[in-house]
């Protein structure tokens, strides 16, 4: 059996290739449909598939992780991603490939909330934090290198399925000589045991502190489920488009710690209120010059630098704001709000796309980055409520 420290890293590695698949099935899938004739509506609304298994699969997920352990909770989340990642090009049928996205999408939950469960029970309270940023790191890592495996469509459409799979397969292997373990009855999560009425006090009191989440939701599933059909209606090359994508998830890693350090010193709503407008100039350009290349690059890294770190910023600003007691629920109504924009982002920019095919695909981004940065600034931040209170 391995080490906790073995163990550790073999998760990381999990994760990474979970980041893996999902950054490559969205651009994958979006330009083969497009090449395909399908709608850009149809298109984006096909996209939602991965968030939609996400979502529904989410309030189930404590009650067997509970019953059975971590490693095989773990290891049906991980079998459920690479079978039906290898099952895609057996049938090319929308409703089935459909299918296979919910699929994907329930088994990256179940690995997912066992990993980050197993992670933060077994760290140390000193390295907890630690912990965390290389998980979200390495997730990151991986979301960035999935787009590039579009480029191998040129050999066939079944080569990024199955090398995808193949990968996530030798990495779940690992996994077998894990021992298992029972989670402590002290990490139950709020899954099991909040009731309706502390979900809608979570809601009332931190409403503002879940819209980054959802933000970041819409930007990550638009800009890589629907850019891609659009990059090609443009005029762009498939092969330049798998190099734009990554370069959003990519910026967002060298900003995401410095962001949140900042944020600790001079406060959460500050530094959200100002990604934003970086967001929003970030996207106007882009907009403007979308013809080239070299701009999309540019504006996609910038952009990356910017609101790159909404998710793990909207979780601290959480923190910040509801009492201990709601803590579980405000982690998962967080993780609930990414996954409602990642299903409202393609539907809302594939019917944009086909309704008003003259507007540019990046003002719906700007668009809600402004509704976003107008409640952010009109909310009052901790600090603010108890110096009005004094």
């Amino acid at each position: 059996m391995v080490t906790a420290k073995t163990r550790f890293w073999i998760l990381i590695a999990l994760v990474t290739i979970s980041g893996f698949s999902q950054g490559m099935l969205l651009p994958l899938l979006g330009i083969i449909l497009e090449q395909n004739g399908v709608s850009s509506s149809i298109n984006g609304l096909h996209a939602t598939g991965l968030y939609i298994g996400i979502l529904i699969s989410s309030p189930f997920m404590e009650k067997p992780l509970q019953k059975i352990g971590f490693k095989p909770m773990i290891m049906i989340g991980g079998a459920l991603v690479f079978i039906s990642l290898a099952l895609f090009p057996f049938w090319q049928a929308l409703w089935f490939w459909f299918i296979l996205r919910v699929m994907v999408g329930i088994g990256d939950q179940i690995l997912h909330f066992g990993t980050q469960t197993w992670i933060t029970a077994t760290a140390a309270s000193k390295s907890r934090g630690k912990s965390i940023a290389y998980y979200g790191l390495f997730f990151s890592l991986g979301f960035t290198l999935g787009p590039l495996m579009t480029t191998l469509l040129e050999f066939g459409l079944y080569v990024p399925f199955l090398i995808s799979s193949l990968l996530s397969m030798m990495v779940w292997l690992l996994m077998i000589r894990v021992r298992n373990e029972m989670p402590e009855k002290d990490h139950a999560t709020a899954y099991g045991t909040s009731s309706l009425r502390r979900f809608l006090k979570a809601i009332r009191i931190g409403w503002v502190a879940f819209l980054p989440p959802l933000t970041y939701g819409f930007l990550e599933a638009t800009l890589h489920g629907i850019f891609p059909v659009y990059g090609l209606r443009l005029g762009h090359d498939v092969n330049m488009l798998s190099i734009i994508i990554p370069s959003f998830a990519a910026a967002s890693m060298l900003s995401q710690i410095p962001l949140g350090a900042l944020s600790d010193r001079v406060g959460r709503k500050i530094v959200i209120v100002t990604v934003l407008v970086g967001g929003i100039l970030a996207f106007i350009l882009a907009g403007l010059f979308e013809d080239s290349v070299t701009w999309l690059f540019i504006t996609f890294a910038f952009a990356g630098l910017c609101v790159g770190s909404l998710f793990s910023m909207g979780i601290s600003y959480m923190t910040d704001l509801l009492p201990r007691e709601l803590l579980p629920a405000g982690n998962i109504l967080c993780g609930m709000s990414f996954s409602i924009g990642s299903i409202l982002g393609p539907f809302l920019s594939g019917a944009m796309l086909d309704i008003a095919p003259n507007i540019s695909f990046f003002y719906v981004i700007v668009a809600l980055l402004v509704i976003v940065l107008i409640s952010t600034a009109s909310v009052k931040s901790p600090a603010q409520k108890q110096a009005a209170n004094i």
